[in-house]
């Protein structure tokens, strides 16, 4: 079985897939050998690790070669957050994620937020660019690369249940193979929105939302840590860094440091 197929398989299953959100290649590594089964990447992580806030403020070309790094070294699938396609103009957002399709990772994230995140974009510009995302992979052989639609309503809206409900049902219409509902965290609005969505469900980890065991009960097929293991990777670096200058010393570095990872 190939990736592709593998990975949109892995949507199928009682247990949810939990997915690992790596930010750079030694990340991935890691993750890979730990034992996760596919890894996404986070673009809030991506973003921070070369020195940028969230928000498409990195390249797409910069993206890219990091994905293709990534999907070179590890041997598990690896789907790609592409926020919303790092352009204005269709035809190149279609191109980009063609690109990101020819490198062997095996989906993105496509959100429906605009550029700055305050606004939602209109639904029928979001489906037309799904729509033709869909059909360019297609006829490029590219017909189980999975598109998970994400909808940013609950950052956005006050009530938005409703919304997501409308806005995932167009975007399953549009030819799209997931829905990615992040900073949903309420159990019964979950349970909504599975019922009355035909694709599988995308959640993502959050302070009050964080048991996989819990998605699995409530229908959630795919559970994602989002930045949060980056976060706290550098909320270590952060703290290790002001001790080492407040003690003026190195003994901490030697404590808990060996490194397991098989490098390549």
């Amino acid at each position: 079985m190939n990736k592709l197929l593998n990975f949109k398989k892995m949507h199928e299953n009682d247990e949810p897939l939990f997915l690992a959100n790596a930010w750079d290649v030694l990340s991935a590594l890691i993750l890979e050998q730990s034992g996760f089964k596919a890894i996404g990447t986070t673009s809030w992580g991506v973003a921070n690790a070369l020195g940028y806030s969230d928000g498409e403020k990195i390249t797409f070309e910069q993206l890219l070669a990091l994905a293709n790094k990534m999907v070179s070294t590890v041997d598990i699938p690896v789907t790609v957050d592409v926020e919303s396609g790092y352009s204005e103009n269709i035809n190149i957002i279609t191109d980009n994620v063609l690109k990101i399709a020819e490198i062997g990772a095996v989906g993105i994230n496509f959100e429906d937020s605009s550029k700055d995140g305050t606004t939602l974009l209109d639904v029928s510009k979001q489906c037309q660019i799904l729509e033709r995302i869909r059909s360019r992979l297609d006829n490029n052989g590219f017909t189980d690369f999975f598109i998970n639609a994400r909808t940013d309503t609950y950052f956005l809206l006050s009530d938005p249940l409703a919304e997501t409900i409308s806005r995932s049902t167009a975007y399953i219409n549009s030819g799209v193979n997931g829905i990615f509902v992040p900073a949903i965290s309420d159990s019964e609005e979950i349970k909504e929105i599975v019922s009355s969505v035909n694709a599988p469900l995308n959640t993502m980890s959050l302070p009050n939302l964080t048991e996989v065991k819990l998605m699995r009960e409530l229908g959630v097929k795919r559970f994602s840590i989002g930045p949060a293991l980056s976060n706290g990777v550098i909320n270590f670096i952060e703290q290790k860094s002001k001790e080492l200058l407040d003690l003026q010393s190195t003994v901490s570095l030697y404590k808990n440091c060996d490194v397991h990872t098989i490098f390549k």
